[in-house]
């Protein structure tokens, strides 16, 4: 349990250092490559939030996905690139390659479909080198460059925000 806390300062640690250093870019094409990071500890609808893109114009294989566990079990296979706690270290690196490759992907937009403050999500979020970040306003204003006030379970709204107000900076 204390070791627990001891990783999340020093993880917190990294990614205020990653803050402070953040570029924001503006979005200035259509968007053609997504990347999704979710929380499903609290979200379940994972396929139909790509459904959802894919209505809009995305194309499936356009769309990279990486699921978050809190609770994650390395024995039971999963039907996405799943991770959890132990994919990062005491300091703040990534260890799973699968979510160094998702980092280090410039996708044209990362969708942070997460809704609560979670160090591990936030920290990936904070590393990615997505060209533009979309989240939840109930998260860190300082980690995306935009936010939709949503409810989490409300993706059909989310995705539908999203892409009115992308036509509207065109």
């Amino acid at each position: 349990m204390f070791l627990n806390y001891t990783k999340e300062f020093f993880v917190k640690k990294s990614l205020k250092n990653n803050l402070r250093n953040a570029k924001n870019e503006v979005f200035s094409k259509n968007v053609q490559t997504v990347g999704l990071l979710i929380d499903e500890s609290n979200f379940t609808h994972s396929e139909a939030l790509v459904k959802e893109l894919n209505l809009q114009g995305i194309a499936s294989e356009n769309i990279k996905i990486a699921a978050y566990k809190g609770k994650f079990d390395k024995k039971e296979t999963y039907l996405r690139p799943t991770f959890g706690k132990k994919d990062i270290n005491w300091r703040g690196e990534i260890t799973a390659d699968f979510l160094n490759d998702f980092i280090n992907t410039e996708f044209d937009i990362l969708l942070s479909y997460y809704d609560v403050e979670n160090i591990i999500l936030m920290m990936i979020t904070s590393k990615s080198k997505a060209k533009f970040k979309v989240g939840f306003s109930s998260v860190d204003a300082n980690l995306n460059r935009w936010m939709i006030n949503t409810e989490l379970n409300n993706y059909k709204l989310f995705v539908s925000e999203l892409f009115r107000y992308l036509k509207n900076l065109k």
